[in-house]
């Protein structure tokens, strides 16, 4: 695999647009429009296109969040394999890339994001790279996990 990442675009936002998550997944994630559009009002959200080889496969987003505490929070906030290209090993592949690339981007000391207890999936994803509950809930009741960074490994 050749994982890249590319900012969402006027040259790829149709085309980002089009990924869409299987059927039974559409309750556990905001759809690409969606987070588009919260994009487009908050400037500190990032979103870009998941590619391999160059092809588009997936979607995420993550920014710095001042707002939910006093010294903000690094959140990686969407995640999202397209359902053509789900059960590939893409998801599992692409996602510490992305872990990589906000630390890089951030140089923070830890990363954050919600997801929902029964969204089992992605929460094995999550804790294979390293995140744990801390117990929290976001806004919209989600569980909220955490991955503490140390120096230049993750843990």
């Amino acid at each position: 695999m050749n994982i890249q990442f590319e900012k969402v675009t006027e040259n790829n936002i149709d085309e980002v647009l089009k990924l869409d998550v299987k059927e039974d997944q559409k309750t556990l994630i905001e759809s690409v429009s969606e987070c588009l559009r919260e994009a487009a009002e908050k400037s500190c959200w990032r979103p870009v296109g998941i590619y391999n080889n160059g092809i588009l496969i997936g979607f995420a987003m993550y920014c710095f969040w001042k707002e939910d505490s006093p010294n903000g929070r690094v959140w990686m906030d969407r995640f999202l394999i397209d359902a053509s290209f789900q059960g590939k090993g893409y998801g599992s592949a692409a996602f510490p890339l992305l872990l990589e690339r906000i630390k890089e981007e951030y140089q923070c000391s830890e990363i954050y994001l919600s997801v929902f207890k029964d969204n089992k999936l992605a929460i094995s994803i999550y804790e294979k790279n390293g995140f744990r509950f801390n117990g929290e809930k976001d806004i919209k009741g989600e569980d909220i996990m955490v991955l503490r960074l140390c120096g230049d490994c993750m843990q």
